[in-house]
């Protein structure tokens, strides 16, 4: 077995862990691929290291220390490879949906993934193809959310947005997310979307502070494919696409989004016994008084 390590930048209270983990992975004669990052904590010796996007062709787990940013980034490295390799995520942040493993979870949750007893949660994951006239279209995918937002000097945006062929509304807001079912407890939650267990195959549709008030979010099927578009009356100005935080890019008048379920999903090692609402009672200390 061959385990990729890969760390949050400078996150230097990882350096106990990192020594402890290399010396456990000696032990059981388990290869180690290290990040940059990873290597870039520990003391000097012979390890092998790898650039992030590189590290999943090498690997058949990727352990990831740090917060749902630096899990989401190696999610996106996983999928641009076209590979299917699980994430064990330990949550070195303030709050860690994705990276739920706490740190002394962290080896007894390693032990069950080298044995072969770990368990796997699929999550769904977007495939979104940015379009312009006479060039060749982008693809991005994204765990969480695609969001759509007004640039530093804009005004509020005007976007048409059509599910499957059917057209759906032309939102004026600060912005539009389509979120998965995972991503539904990230920015969704916090502009007013619903909360969607990960299992459900959906898409969340979320207005940004929406001009009209009766524009609110809405659940449809994962099996429509979601296109967003200009509605022409931005005065020229870009519309600015985030890819799950991590990537972004402008589109113009006449550029469109197709957002569509992906065709491989995100594999995630399960934490422990710990149901979805324990989490969400843990993490959002949901549903108490």
């Amino acid at each position: 077995m061959r385990i990729g390590i890969a760390v949050k930048p400078e996150l230097t209270e990882a350096r106990e862990t990192l020594a402890a983990l290399e010396q456990w992975l000696v032990d059981r004669r388990i290869v180690g691929v290290w990040s940059e990052e990873a290597a870039a904590l520990m003391a000097p010796g012979g390890r092998t290291v790898s650039i992030r996007e590189q590290l999943p062709l090498q690997v058949d787990v990727v352990l990831v220390l740090g917060g749902d940013g630096t899990l989401l980034a190696m999610a996106d490295a996983i999928a641009q490879a076209n590979l299917d390799i699980p994430i064990l995520g330990v949550n070195f942040g303030s709050l860690g949906f994705l990276t739920e493993v706490t740190r002394p979870e962290m080896f007894a949750s390693l032990e069950t993934v080298a044995d072969g007893r770990a368990s796997h949660d699929e999550r769904m994951m977007l495939r979104a193809t940015a379009r312009r006239a006479g060039l060749p279209p982008s693809t991005h995918v994204a765990l969480n959310e695609i969001v759509f937002t007004r640039t530093a000097l804009s005004r509020m945006i005007d976007i048409a947005v059509w599910v499957g062929d059917q057209f759906v509304t032309s939102v004026k807001a600060d912005g539009l997310i389509v979120a998965t079912p995972t991503g539904s407890t990230a920015y969704n939650l916090a502009a007013g979307g619903p909360i969607v267990h990960p299992s459900m195959d959906a898409l969340l549709l979320t207005p940004i502070a929406p001009h009209t008030l009766t524009n609110r979010p809405i659940v449809i099927p994962a099996d429509r494919a979601v296109r967003v578009a200009s509605a022409g009356s931005n005065a020229g100005a870009e519309i600015y696409v985030t890819v799950d935080g991590q990537s972004g890019f402008g589109i113009q008048e006449g550029d469109d989004l197709v957002i569509a379920k992906a065709p491989r999903p995100m594999r995630l090692v399960r934490a422990s016994e710990r149901s979805y609402f324990d989490v969400l009672r843990q993490k959002l200390k949901w549903n108490e008084r």
